[in-house]
Order: structure tokens, then C-alpha cells, then sequence
């Protein structure tokens, strides 16, 4: 217990200093085009939101500690109003190798309509249903720098079960999915010791990756359950999986081609999916300022129709505009098609500074054509604009 002893009077010494505090608070507003499917679900929405961090360093940048945020109230969502951790971590950097103790994010994957391959933080589904938002996850990380590439190691001890929206939450799924339901192959539920590993180098101009996980699923499967009221729920069942996937990134000039790959053995099912595709851009279109991407991916998952995540044979295609002016002025545009049911996803994400403290967010999504049999049926209604002003400091 030395070396905890010696930890603590460390960070109680240290953590006296300076910090850097950063951030930024917003209001959000959610407006529908269409009346909900549900009548205990809502038309509009608004929600605040407040995000910060602080981080501090010491002994000569060896040490450091960081602590994030996260919390949101919403007017209609008693699920939506939520806090968290998202991190709280002490990081220490040796010779050729780092670890960080805590409560941390991290990313994998490269492809930008699905990530298959991010599999360490769970998903804060109430915030986007984009999956792009993790809760914070208990870790221990250990990470070794070679000249042959980076080996990451991490201890999992504790398991988020993943946020969904609640009964008057806009957009959701017909039925609703009660978290209070939810149940776990492992004896030990949220307790279960999740492991996994992932080497990562580059060769020339590829980036690549290479990782396995085994524990607790981060997506659960679905079941009926009939609620005393007599209303049907889906309950989360969280399965204990074995996973391993790929991920590759090639800059060839103005291309970047990627692939993600990944094959998950569990208890009912063991199956391969995969995605990628390319991003080419046209820098300094028509002799401006602004840069022109053109985005192509297919989302492709072996169980077809029986998958438990939409996009199991989908395309997208989508134009990334980005204007490179003082605004830092950027807008997204694009659509995911099933090339089987023609079940099609229009999104719009753009983004502009006022000023030197603000930012607008604006995001559009749109459910078109939704197939009875795709998973996004349950949304057809449920198209929206979202608008966010943020105050950063």
C-alpha cells in the first residue's frame, strides 16, 4: 500500500497548483416536423447543457490529472437530465511507456457513419442517437511505445449500462426500452472484469490497427417484457462477447480509404461485420478558401435483417464542406440508403463561431421511406432540426 500512500500524498501536493479550466455551457433546442407515435412524447424540446474540465500537470509534465464533466437538464426527459464523469484520471508518462488510473474515453475506428471497432466506452444514447457521445469508463491502462507500434492493455472493472430515452423522450424506439429492465449473462452483472488489447502502428501511408476485447457487450440485445400496466417494454439483455477487429486508414494524397472489420463470438450468435469506404478531398475549391470532401461507406453486417444494429447493408454517401475563415465555418451533408428496403437517413451537422466565445450547432435528421422491417421504423416520425448555442470559456 506504499505506492497508494505515495500516490495520494502526490496528487494532494501537486493538484495545489495551477489549473486550466475549459469548456463550454449551451442551450439546445429539439423542434419535430410531425406528431409523435407516442402521445406521452413531445413536439419540442429545449435542454442546458454544461461541460468542463480541468486539468492540471506537474513534475515537469510527467504527471498529470484531469477531471471532466457532464451534465444536462431537459425540459420533457427524465432520462435526457443526466450527469456524468467523463473523465477522472491520473496519467503518468515514463520512458516508452504511459498509464492512466481512473475513469477515462477512449476511441478506436476510423470510418465516419458507423464506428464497429469502438467498443471501450459505452454509448450516452440519450445525448445523440449518432452514438458519437460515451459515458466515462472505469479503467486502468498500461501503454508501451516501440519502434514496432504501440501495445495499449486495459482492466475494465465496472460496466456502464448504456442510457436510453425515457417515456416522453423524442426520438425513441415503438415500444419504448425500459433500462430498469435490464438484465446479464454474467452472474456478476456490472461487476464483470472486462479485458481488452489493441496494437496500433503505421507502415508509409497506412495507419493501422488491431484489437480485442472480451466482457460485457457495450449494445445489449433485446427482449419483450410486459410491465405491470400492461404496457410492452424492451428489457436490455447485456451478453458477455469475444471480439476482434481491424481497422486500416491509407492518405494517399487527397484520399483517405478506410476499413473497419470486426468478428463477435457470444452465447446466441457469432457473426462478421464490417465498413469502410473512402473521403477524397478537392482542397481550395473553385480557387477559395474552402476545402470540398466527398464521402463514400458501406456498413455491411452477415446477419442481414436478423442484426440487433440498423445499417447491416447500407450505403452512404455525404459532401463535407469545410470554409477554412476566421467562423471556422463547417457543414456536413448526407444520407445512409439500404440497398434492400430503401429505408433511407438524411443528416445535416454544421457548426459556425460568433464571435470568439460562441458557437452555432445545427443538425438536421430526416427518417425517409422507413421499411416495417428495418430497425428504424420506430423513428419514422420522428424527424427533427436540433439548434445549440454554446458559451465556451
Amino acid at each position: 500500500m506504499k505506492w497508494l500512500t505515495g500516490l495520494l500524498l502526490s496528487l494532494g501536493f501537486s493538484l495545489a497548483g495551477a489549473w486550466e479550466l475549459s469548456g463550454n455551457a449551451a442551450i439546445e433546442g429539439r423542434g419535430f416536423f410531425q406528431d409523435p407515435l407516442d402521445s406521452r412524447q413531445y413536439d419540442n424540446d429545449y435542454s442546458l447543457s454544461l461541460d468542463p474540465e480541468w486539468a492540471h500537470e506537474w513534475d515537469e509534465g510527467r504527471q498529470s490529472f484531469v477531471l471532466h464533466l457532464f451534465g444536462r437538464l431537459d425540459r420533457h426527459d427524465d432520462e435526457r437530465s443526466h450527469w456524468d464523469v467523463r473523465e477522472l484520471q491520473w496519467i503518468y508518462a515514463g520512458d516508452g511507456w504511459e498509464t492512466r488510473l481512473g475513469i477515462g474515453k477512449v476511441y478506436w475506428g476510423v470510418t465516419e457513419a458507423m464506428h464497429l471497432v469502438d467498443i471501450i466506452n459505452q454509448t450516452d444514447l440519450v445525448e445523440n442517437i449518432d452514438g458519437e457521445q460515451k459515458l466515462g469508463q472505469p479503467m486502468a491502462k498500461l501503454s508501451l511505445e516501440r519502434d514496432w507500434g504501440t501495445l495499449d492493455f486495459f482492466l475494465l472493472p465496472y460496466f456502464r449500462e448504456r442510457t436510453f430515452p425515457g417515456v416522453e423522450g423524442r426520438p425513441r424506439t415503438q415500444p419504448r426500452i425500459e433500462p430498469d429492465q435490464a438484465f446479464y449473462e454474467s452472474s456478476r452483472e456490472e461487476r464483470h472484469l472486462d479485458f481488452a488489447a489493441r496494437w496500433s502502428h503505421y507502415i508509409g501511408e497506412w495507419d493501422i490497427g488491431l484489437s480485442y476485447f472480451r466482457g460485457t457487450g457495450r449494445d445489449p440485445l433485446f427482449v419483450p417484457r410486459l410491465l405491470p400496466g400492461g404496457e410492452v417494454v424492451l428489457a436490455p439483455y447485456y451478453e458477455i462477447i469475444d471480439q476482434a477487429s481491424l481497422d486500416l486508414q491509407a492518405t494517399l494524397g487527397e484520399w483517405l480509404w478506410k476499413l473497419e472489420v470486426m468478428y463477435r463470438d457470444s452465447s446466441s450468435d457469432r457473426f462478421t461485420a464490417a465498413t469502410g469506404g473512402f473521403e477524397y478531398t478537392r482542397v481550395g475549391i473553385f480557387d477559395s478558401e474552402a476545402d470540398l470532401g466527398i464521402v463514400g461507406e458501406f456498413m455491411l453486417d452477415e446477419r442481414g435483417d436478423e442484426a440487433t444494429a440498423p445499417f447491416n447493408h447500407d450505403l452512404f454517401a455525404g459532401l463535407r464542406w469545410t470554409a477554412n475563415d476566421a467562423q471556422s465555418l463547417e457543414i456536413l451533408f448526407g444520407a445512409i440508403v439500404d440497398w434492400e428496403n430503401g429505408s433511407t437517413l438524411i443528416n445535416l451537422e454544421a457548426s459556425r463561431r460568433l464571435g470568439q466565445d460562441y458557437r452555432l450547432n445545427v443538425q438536421l435528421r430526416s427518417w425517409v421511406n422507413a421499411d416495417k422491417n428495418d430497425l428504424q421504423y420506430g423513428f419514422r416520425q420522428d424527424s427533427y432540426l436540433q439548434v445549440e448555442l454554446a458559451r465556451y470559456f
